[in-house]
């Protein structure tokens, strides 16, 4: 039987489009009957509470006298301004995440530059780099907790054992925030690996053959052609690693508790811990609505920066 060229098959019978005026009622109910049970989750659970997080925002709301709130205005934002925790929260919050987007994205590149290359044992790396990325967070932090312990941490003992002075690490306000950056990067490099190899496996050989034939050496080869052509990849590596970075929650939760003196105490962790520890709803929301805004900023400023790069 002869096959159809596609080309030849599309001439021969081709599609009909459905002008608008043509679709009945039914068919916009038939579709609506699809979409109404992702509406209702996404109205429940994200348009709702945001829309509640917005009214608290402005009212004392407090969890045990829900009845006795009352609209305050500007005054929970104003109180924020002069909150040190909160001040220093949004500092960490910072400090995190230009500390590890630049070691996360570097290191998964690194792992991803080693792995493109064809070695037999390519597949066990790859489980190996990727699997702290399936496990939970909650167990990463308990391990990374019971190694890094300053008095009977497998890390303190290898150190001490090479002639090394044990270190505080979590425990200490200098080293803590630090420490944390060194567990998420070695939790989520693994993830961006896969990302930038499989764009790395997208690159023409013949790219590479050519510029080797006009001298250009590894190091330039890098410089001139993997990263230019690995921009889209990198954009969206960024993007991602830049959201995941500001919700940094659960590993000071267990790990350090916010501390040592709020050390380590994220926006997010420092909302979590007003809305159900303290219970104080309104300022709570008043935290995640302001937190919320300068995302939403930072957002804004980096797509404008990619689209005029690209027009560029």
């Amino acid at each position: 039987m002869n096959k159809i060229p596609l080309k030849e098959a599309r001439t021969a019978f081709p599609l009909k489009k459905i002008p608008a005026s043509k679709i009945g009622w039914r068919d916009n109910v038939l579709a609506y009957t699809f979409l109404g049970p992702a509406l209702l989750i996404l109205s429940v659970f994200l348009v709702i509470p945001s829309i509640m997080a917005v009214y608290y925002a402005f009212t004392d709301y407090y969890l045990l006298t829900p009845d006795l709130r009352k609209f305050v205005g500007f005054d929970n934002f104003i109180k924020l301004f002069k909150d040190p925790i909160f001040l220093k929260s949004l500092s960490n919050t910072l400090k995190f995440v230009v500390l590890v987007i630049p070691l996360q994205i570097g290191a998964a590149l690194g792992l991803a530059l080693l792995l493109n290359k064809k070695r037999k044992a390519n597949t066990f790396f790859k489980v190996a780099y990727f699997s702290p990325v399936v496990m939970s967070l909650v167990v990463i932090s308990v391990l990374w907790l019971y190694l890094l312990n300053p008095n009977e941490g497998m890390i303190n003992n290898v150190l001490t054992h090479v002639g090394l002075p044990p270190q505080p690490f979590l425990t200490s306000p200098n080293q803590a925030i630090f420490t944390i950056v060194f567990v998420s990067v070695w939790q989520g490099a693994g993830f961006q690996m896969l990302i930038f190899l499989a764009g790395l496996q997208n690159i023409p050989g013949d790219v590479y053959e050519a510029a080797q034939l006009d001298g250009m050496n590894k190091w330039q080869r890098f410089i001139y052609i993997t990263l230019p052509l690995l921009k889209p990849t990198s954009v969206f590596i960024f993007i991602t690693t830049l959201i995941s970075a500001f919700k940094l929650l659960v590993q000071p939760m267990v790990m350090t508790q916010g501390g040592p003196v709020n050390s380590t105490m994220t926006v997010v962790y420092y909302i979590y811990q007003t809305g159900f520890t303290d219970r104080m709803v309104g300022y709570a929301s008043s935290i995640a609505l302001l937190f919320g805004t300068i995302i939403g900023l930072v957002t804004l400023a980096q797509r404008k920066l990619v689209k005029e790069d690209e027009g560029g």
